[in-house]
């Protein structure tokens, strides 16, 4: 493991922290009124999957875990895990649904991901910033609402739920971020 100051740690990073292995969801740089920056962190621990807040001074050094990727392709989900396969041996392998169930609703079934790994033991799903999923059901638009702040609830392919521009209508493809669960534009395909 390497140590790195606090000031570069970045979201997704996966730190050692009391003994245990951490993922950064969230940061933001806070100013301190005795001088100095700090970085205010949400944690999220990648055995439990529970949450913490902490705040490390800007020059604190922190453990980095040594972390192996894989691409995998998400087969199904089973019980509270979720089976993916290694494409390169095709070994099968599961996740729990407290680790990764949040990250779930963004993977189509048989869709290729990379899976992080440490000590051999699978222990997440990384993202891409944004995803491209089919509408299945939503409300029809009305011909004269065409404001463009006009939203309305979307069920995508996956199960994910999100709110989308008026104009949207069934079987369109739309782009959705997976840090936000946003919208943010409609596919041409």
């Amino acid at each position: 493991m390497s140590s790195l100051p606090a000031s570069q740690i970045k979201r997704g990073q996966v730190i050692n922290y009391e003994n245990d292995l951490w993922i950064v969801v969230s940061f933001t740089h806070v100013k301190l009124s005795k001088g100095g920056g700090a970085m205010q962190m949400k944690l999220k621990n990648l055995k439990r999957g529970d949450h913490i807040e902490n705040r490390f001074r800007s020059s604190d050094k922190l453990e980095t875990a040594y972390l192996d990727k894989k691409n995998a392709e998400y087969l199904y989900p089973e019980g509270d895990a979720f089976v993916f396969m290694d494409v390169d041996d095709y070994e099968q392998f599961s996740l729990q649904g407290e680790l990764v169930g949040d990250l779930m609703p963004y993977v189509k079934h048989n869709s290729r991901v990379q899976v992080t790994f440490h000590e051999g033991n699978p222990i997440t799903v990384d993202l891409p910033s944004a995803v491209e999923m089919t509408v299945v059901e939503t409300e029809p638009g009305f011909k004269g609402d065409s404001v463009s702040n006009v939203f309305k609830p979307a069920k995508l392919e996956t199960g994910l739920e999100i709110k989308v521009p008026n104009h949207i209508s069934e079987n369109d493809v739309v782009k959705v971020s997976t840090e936000t669960g946003e919208f943010l534009e409609r596919v041409n395909k």
